[in-house]
């Protein structure tokens, strides 16, 4: 049976000369890097290389880059820290405000709810318009004089929509320059970067943004492992208490296999960066252009403002999770809506935001396509998905 993996915003396999880096550090150099003989420091020493890899894909200080358990760790200490961090600087605020979108990751989404149930913040969800995008104006209009933190994501996971994050990032610079809405504190500005990087300038100055999460497994690194870049002179409260590891932000011995890994994945992405990103926009036009041949399906968002790796669709008549049951076994792998609520009987939070019925949005399907999707592997799935559509309208019952 053919083998085609088309779930690569879910997770990526670990790219071979990753883990070839890293193996020598599962065992032979072994060292805990706080410690101060030749094996610690051999440990710390390949630490701060890759905190230096990190760094320059982002154009950023080293001393900026604080390695987590992944992105979601990376967002709960960047919404939790702030918030406590505007707490101990700026006390004059009794409630700092933050705001975000309805799209963003559950990651972003439940973080933000738990600091409302704990009554330290209060919130800000801000629709988005059919093709997912949340607009600057209405950022500018939800920040209050308490607002401490905007936070949207660079690429959306499920649909694959880029949201206007530069030009975000140049409305709160003129807001905290000017001081016209009499902010009684800076806005803080974060994103969440896990689907941006592979494919997209992920620069730092040119984003405007003082905080941005990544995820290892999303560029062909173990899970496990992530990134928070947060910017010099931001007020952030360590999370994780213990020892004054990651510049006191972050405690506990670093998990340096997996550092060098993700060192090394990033070094792999800015030197093929271009070059991939056509490739894949290439083999996913080719793609959307089959599946759109099927009477009934529809493509979601609007394509110039899509990441090139991602593209979701609806079908009508058909229910995703019956659609994708059928592609596993044609030996395709996809998903409906978003990997990490796949176990959940509603529908999309996403597509819903995006004004699709809940019926509609039970149809989604999204192919994610890698660096090893192959245009024969495309070819197929065209093949494939009509009559797998057509079988199951034909099971659907008649209304």
């Amino acid at each position: 049976m053919r083998k085609i993996y088309l779930d690569y915003a879910a997770t990526t396999p670990v790219d071979p000369r990753v883990l070839r880096v890293m193996l020598p550090y599962l065992k032979d150099k072994f060292g805990n890097p706080s410690s101060p003989h030749r094996w610690g420091r051999e440990a710390q020493l390949a630490l701060e290389e890759s905190r230096k890899k990190v760094a320059k894909a982002l154009g950023a200080k080293p001393e900026e880059i604080i390695f987590t358990s992944g992105a979601t760790e990376s967002i709960n200490l960047a919404h939790k820290g702030v918030v406590r961090g505007m707490f101990y600087r700026a006390k004059k605020i009794k409630t700092p405000h933050l705001i975000t979108s309805l799209v963003e990751h559950k990651a972003v989404l439940e973080t933000c709810r738990y600091l409302e149930r704990l009554g330290v913040a209060k919130v800000t969800y801000l629709p988005v318009d059919k093709n997912g995008l949340v607009g600057v104006a209405d950022i500018e209009k939800a920040i209050r004089p308490e607002t401490v933190l905007v936070s949207m994501m660079y690429v959306n996971n499920e649909v694959g929509m880029i949201e206007p994050i530069d030009k975000i990032g140049r409305l709160i610079k003129k807001i905290n320059q000017t001081g016209n809405r009499l902010q009684e504190t800076k806005i803080y500005f974060h994103t969440d970067a896990t689907q941006a990087l592979q494919y997209l300038d992920c620069q730092v100055e040119k984003l405007g943004v003082d905080l941005l999460s990544l995820s290892g497994h999303k560029i062909y690194a173990p899970k496990g492992i992530g990134v928070l870049y947060i910017r010099e002179g931001t007020p952030l409260s360590c999370q994780q208490s213990g020892g004054s590891q990651e510049y006191q932000l972050r405690a506990g011995t670093e998990n340096v296999p997996y550092i060098v890994a993700l060192g090394k994945a990033v070094e792999l992405v800015e030197q093929n960066k271009v070059h991939s990103a056509k490739r894949i926009e290439k083999l996913r036009n080719k793609l959307i252009d089959g599946v759109l041949k099927i009477p009934g399906v529809k493509l979601i968002g609007h394509l110039a403002k899509h990441a090139p790796h991602i593209a979701s669709f609806i079908v009508q008549g058909a229910e995703g999770e019956a659609i994708l049951l059928l592609l596993d076994e044609a030996g395709i792998a996809a998903s409906s809506g978003s990997a990490c609520t796949s176990g959940l009987l509603e529908p999309s939070h996403v597509l819903t935001a995006m004004g699709y019925q809940p019926q509609e949005a039970h149809g989604s399907l999204r192919f994610a396509l890698g660096k090893q999707t192959t245009e024969e592997e495309i070819d197929y799935v065209i093949k494939v998905l009509p009559g797998i559509v057509e079988r199951l309208r034909k099971m659907a019952p008649k209304l």
